[in-house]
């Protein structure tokens, strides 16, 4: 995490909600290489000595790059054991980081062949996060994600599923994967679904295409937050659209930077997305693949925009109010960051 330098408020006292956290990339490095060892799993130099990949999605290339090198990190899960070891993980780093609602995402496809089909995944991972919630305090929920490289109908599947656990530890219902592979159109009838079943729409866009694509995740998903967002800072039109409709913005700096979104953390454009009065949430999206977690965003945001600590609160505030946290854990959470900007 950047150094929180002279005076300021330390980082990791100040109250957050995680919003953008993928299953496998929540995983510990440290984990990662002991189920490795355990099983006999050959783990690529990128993962091991040179730790944290240096990684570019700027091309077709470099994606198909990060996506081998999470499918290698998935294979390590093996046991009902070691999917709830990785969610207590996640929910121990998140309180460390000042986490006080996490909303974890999963795609329940992707590991549905080990653990007994997709129904049953996610009644495992729902459980994990139950057992963590009660361990650790923090207060958790389950984001189930349709992957946008299988076929549409896959998706229809998951968006029933999620529908079927809303009110019972699912809150959400997203679309992941490369956003420049398939037609994100082709994907509105799942949407549709997981929209009459109350869940929050939070599909993927705005990273590595730019607005046009906010917008089909607007007018064809009609998204209620986005995975990332970010460039919809290059269309002013857009912008002052998405403020107007109250569409949150999940914005990973860190990420963005190291999949080649931007060239560095001072282009990532958060004050142009704040100045035009964004709802934004600060996310880690893969610390295990980007090396850093949930107060390493508002730390590197704060060192490379000069953001004082007023601002920085106001990133927290927001980060539950575009959180489907339980109101008496927002009310909280609230008074606390008060209190850490008093």
């Amino acid at each position: 995490m950047a150094a929180e330098g002279g005076g300021a408020r330390p980082l990791r006292a100040l109250p957050k909600a995680h919003l953008h956290l993928h299953f496998t990339g929540s995983m510990r490095h440290a984990t990662l290489l002991e189920l490795a060892e355990r099983d006999g799993i050959a783990l690529p130099d990128s993962l091991v000595e040179d730790w944290p990949p240096t990684l570019s999605a700027a091309d077709e290339k470099g994606w198909f790059r990060f996506q081998r090198l999470y499918d290698v990190a998935r294979s390590v899960l093996r046991t009902e054991d070691d999917v709830r070891r990785l969610v207590l993980e996640a929910a121990e780093d998140d309180v460390l980081d000042g986490g006080r609602w996490l909303e974890i995402q999963v795609d329940p496809s992707g590991y549905a062949a080990r653990f007994g089909g997709i129904t049953a995944f996610t009644d495992l991972v729902l459980d994990a996060v139950r057992d963590a919630s009660e361990r650790t305090g923090l207060g958790m929920a389950v984001v189930i994600a349709a992957n946008r490289i299988r076929h549409p109908l896959d998706a229809r599947t998951l968006a029933r599923l999620a529908g079927q656990y809303a009110g019972r530890g699912v809150v959400g219902f997203g679309l992941s994967n490369d956003e420049r592979r398939g037609s994100t159109s082709s994907f509105a009838p799942a949407f549709a679904i997981a929209g009459r079943a109350g869940l929050l729409l939070v599909p993927h866009g705005g990273e590595l295409r730019g607005p046009d694509h906010v917008r089909v995740c607007l007018d064809d998903l009609h998204a209620d937050r986005l995975g990332h967002g970010v460039r919809t800072a290059e269309d002013p039109a857009l912008l002052e659209r998405v403020v107007a409709s109250g569409v949150a913005l999940e914005v990973c700096p860190v990420s963005n930077v190291a999949l080649g979104v931007y060239s560095d953390l001072s282009s990532v454009p958060l004050p142009t997305l704040l100045e035009a009065g964004a709802t934004v949430a600060l996310g880690a999206d893969d610390p295990l693949l980007f090396g850093s977690r949930l107060a390493g965003q508002y730390a590197t945001m704060r060192a490379a925009h000069d953001l004082e600590d007023p601002a920085l609160a106001e990133l927290a505030r927001m980060s539950f109010r575009a959180s489907r946290a339980p109101s008496d854990v927002v009310a909280t959470a609230l008074a606390d960051i008060d209190a850490w900007l008093g």
